[in-house]
């Protein structure tokens, strides 16, 4: 046929959009299973059933390497395709899977601890057990009361926003520095600085990174889940200030 086959991707391009939906699936599933490992350390921090999660998101990160590389060979075959215009319709099965075997065959463990969600789960993990795991009672016991108090003051220091200098809501980390702010406060900050074509640098004082992206912004669930607990701590401790408080005037008058 002069010019090349005719050839219609149309089903090839829903195949390829219905795939995207599976890939949704994993990262909500990949979401969940953080969000019930971080459940796990709060409450009890079962290491056997932390561990499982950890297995879970590997399952998970392996069905997205293996998704990825199948989009990609279908992807990189449409594209062959197109471009050398063959005189006869190909074997696109026999094509796609040569490519898919191809990229399977580089597959290596590191590919896995390397998927962005799992090195998020790992990394709020880490975070997670530095606001919740105070260690044995013995260690407790060793600890003299002003470095709690300290300790303590630290941690709370951390819950302040470096721009709005008001306790975090919905906190977000800085993959680039570590560093954290308010979701909105930064976000603002940024939408102002590209309107005006400018680089943000990092609110946080004594930071050297000159150039935080939106994209470079994260869910600190960690954070928000120690500032949480904090406040209903607070307010208990509030509540039975109250209750004392009622009830000592009731006996006195």
């Amino acid at each position: 046929m002069p010019g090349g086959a005719r050839i219609s991707f149309n089903c090839v391009t829903s195949s390829l959009s219905s795939l995207k939906n599976c890939q949704s699936y994993i990262n909500t599933g990949m979401d969940i299973a953080t969000h019930v490992a971080l459940d796990l350390v709060e409450s009890s921090n079962d290491v056997e059933d932390v561990k499982s999660m950890e297995d879970v998101m590997l399952e998970y990160a392996a069905m997205d390497r293996e998704l990825n590389h199948y989009m990609r060979a279908v992807e990189e075959t449409v594209n062959q395709i197109k471009r050398e215009k063959p005189e006869n319709v190909p074997d696109l099965k026999k094509l796609v899977k040569e490519k898919f075997t191809a990229l399977e065959s580089k597959n290596s463990d590191s590919d896995l601890q390397e998927n962005e969600k799992y090195m998020y789960f790992k990394d709020q993990l880490k975070e997670m057990r530095k606001q919740f795991c105070h260690g044995s009672d013995n260690d407790n016991e060793a600890i003299e009361q002003i470095d709690e108090d300290i300790a303590v003051t630290q941690s709370q220091m951390n819950f302040i926003c470096p721009i709005t200098q008001m306790e975090m809501k919905r906190p977000v980390r800085n993959k680039v520095c570590g560093h954290t702010y308010e979701e909105d406060a930064i976000l603002k900050i940024i939408q102002t600085r590209k309107q005006q074509k400018k680089k943000v640098r990092c609110p946080k004082i004594g930071c050297s990174h000159v150039d935080v992206k939106g994209s470079d912004l994260v869910p600190d669930e960690a954070l928000k889940r120690a500032i949480d607990s904090q406040n209903k701590q607070r307010w208990s401790t509030l509540d039975k200030s109250a209750g004392y408080a009622a009830a000592t005037e009731k006996i006195c008058y």
